[in-house]
């Protein structure tokens, strides 16, 4: 017989007690870090959302991540990166503990929990940037699209509800995956139109991703 596949899940929350980490709050909009600024602690996001943007020599601007609580980022200062590479942008009230790179490193060494949920953490973001790659190599811009909602909205996590997602302009959705504002603005009009997403009421932006937009996703 064959043996049983095993998956490597971590949860629960990480116990911070015997971590050195400064406890920050930001407002939305905040920038956290800035691109080229020195590369030296790493951060947990513990509530809210951040923004990775990078931008080029001349002068755009392009989104390279979203990330949510439960996520680390600035982490390539382990592998000697002495500038920032990206700019972090809070997406509305954040919270995140901030530790050295000589902090993170010594609970890798000593702490085998913390470790495990680092090593969670790199293989959701390698698995990620891989199938973002084959989105923009292989999906038309209304797939990528529809596909970057509904991950937005966490549809397919393991024990993640679906949820909300907070005000996100078309611009920044039109960097994400790789296209013009008026390819989104025509996307996302007719995923309103066919039920998929719903705007909340009163101009708020907060919008409701329906679990049928993966029609869009699966259509060949």
């Amino acid at each position: 017989m064959g043996r049983t596949a095993q998956t490597f899940e971590v949860s629960g929350p990480i116990d911070w007690a015997t971590v050195r980490a400064e406890y920050l709050e930001y407002e939305s909009g905040t920038t956290i870090f800035s691109q080229g600024d020195a590369a030296t602690t790493v951060m947990y996001i513990e509530r809210g959302g951040v923004r990775l943007s990078v931008l080029s020599l001349n002068g755009k601007e392009a989104v390279v991540a979203i990330l949510e609580s439960g996520d680390f980022f600035g982490e390539s200062c382990l592998t000697g990166q002495s500038k920032r590479v990206a700019t972090a942008t809070a997406m509305g009230p954040t919270t995140i503990r901030v530790m050295t790179r000589d902090e993170l490193i010594g609970q890798l060494h000593s702490s085998s929990a913390f470790t495990d949920r680092f090593l969670a953490h790199m293989l959701k973001r390698n698995l990620r940037i891989e199938r973002d790659l084959t989105d923009q190599l292989f999906n038309n811009s209304e797939k990528r699209l529809a596909r970057t909602l509904l991950l937005l909205a966490r549809y397919g996590e393991h024990g993640a509800r679906p949820r909300k997602i907070p005000r996100l302009s078309q611009e920044i959705l039109a960097e994400m995956i790789g296209t013009t504002r008026t390819r989104v603005n025509f996307f996302m009009n007719r995923f309103r139109e066919l039920g998929y997403i719903e705007y909340k009421s009163g101009g708020g932006g907060e919008l409701t991703v329906n679990q049928s937009l993966l029609n869009v996703v699966l259509r060949r």
